[in-house]
């Protein structure tokens, strides 16, 4: 028994193919912005691509830019083949085409659905990506004279400023590694050298922070240094004042930008992935439609169209047959005592060297 059966008169099946034809030019515009959506993602992380180690936080970008430029082509091709339905003869063309692209089609829908899918489920990777990435960069802020790491004080600076931010998981990232370089100490400082040897490594490690991390909008001026010294600076209790840095980690600032953004992709994937589910459900009707009036031989009168010829259990054992089938034809039974009936067999007739007189005629 077909599954949603419905009638379909030569009026509205012309009704639906232009309508159909409209539709698919509708998703090619769609496939156009999962493609700029993805092309969007894809350069805001590259603009941060220095704190954020390799990994497969481009899969998702990577993703919805290919399934972008696929909806363009499917849907270009869908609406050809809606226009010439609307005439039995030019259907006659893509009858055999239909159904493989309706298949096709139904990939792909299901590709936009993992894409949305893989916008709310990138959140870990991106947050270790961030995480590893930050910390190296902050590790590497002091080396403004090395090759290749120079830049990175001022891409920190301008990351803490524009994400109002301080360090990795917060300040006090700062107060564990060396930021200054050791081209600002003055060595001959007894300060200096004290700070130098009560750390094992070396390190010069200050209670302070760099001036990117102070909140310009707080009324008592910047505090970098000696943050959790109260007698360095008057009328300040570091316990319950509230410090006039930013206090919110880089990582979890960062980390808040790209889901929301990913999270208002994903949003729009879905609404695109249920219009193109919608599009190929009208084609399915379509598709069957057409074929049942050729076959009715009728072309203006009624013919029956369905999403699927039988039910849908009818239809995933004939599917699940079709696959356990595949390449049988080629095998060879190997079980033991059995042979191919076709080998080896005894032709009497082939044997007989006697041939009777009479069944040769005689010469004129």
């Amino acid at each position: 028994m077909a599954v949603l059966k419905v009638k379909f008169t030569k009026t509205k099946r012309d009704k639906l193919a232009q309508i159909l034809w409209i539709l698919n030019w509708v998703s090619v515009v769609s496939g156009i912005i999962l493609f700029s959506l993805g092309l969007f993602l894809k350069i805001e992380i590259k603009k941060r691509n220095e704190v954020m180690a390799k990994g497969d936080i481009n899969s998702v970008p990577n993703m919805l830019i290919s399934v972008g430029v696929i909806a363009c082509i499917i849907n270009f091709l869908g609406g050809k083949i809606c226009y010439d339905c609307s005439d039995a003869n030019k259907f006659s063309r893509w009858k055999l085409v239909m159904l493989p692209y309706i298949v096709c089609t139904f990939c792909f829908t299901f590709c936009i659905l993992v894409g949305a899918l893989m916008c709310y489920t990138m959140r870990n990777e991106l947050e270790e990506s961030l995480y590893l990435g930050l910390r190296d960069a902050i590790k590497f802020y002091k080396d403004t004279d090395i090759p290749g790491r120079c830049f990175l004080k001022k891409t920190v600076d301008l990351l803490q400023i524009g994400f109002r931010c301080c360090g990795n998981n917060g300040f006090r990232d700062w107060f564990e590694i060396q930021w200054v370089s050791p081209r600002y100490l003055n060595m001959a400082s007894k300060e200096v050298l004290d700070r130098l040897k009560s750390n094992v490594d070396g390190k010069f490690l200050v209670d302070g922070v760099p001036f990117s991390c102070c909140n310009p909008s707080s009324p008592r001026p910047c505090i970098q240094y000696q943050l959790t010294n109260n007698s360095a600076h008057y009328n300040y209790d570091f316990l319950t004042e509230e410090l006039n840095i930013w206090m919110k980690g880089c990582r979890e600032a960062l980390l808040d930008y790209y889901t929301g953004i990913m999270r208002s992709i994903g949003i729009a994937a879905l609404l695109i992935w249920l219009f193109e589910l919608s599009v190929l459900i009208g084609v399915r009707y379509l598709q069957t439609a057409m074929k049942n009036v050729l076959l009715l031989g009728d072309l203006e009168g009624e013919s029956d169209g369905w999403l699927l010829e039988n039910s849908f259990v009818e239809t995933a054992k004939y599917n699940i047959n079709i696959i356990k089938n595949l390449g049988k034809a080629n095998q060879i039974s190997t079980v033991s005592g059995m042979n191919d009936p076709n080998i080896n067999i005894q032709n009497k007739d082939c044997d007989k060297t006697n041939i009777s007189a009479k069944s040769i005629p005689a010469a004129r």
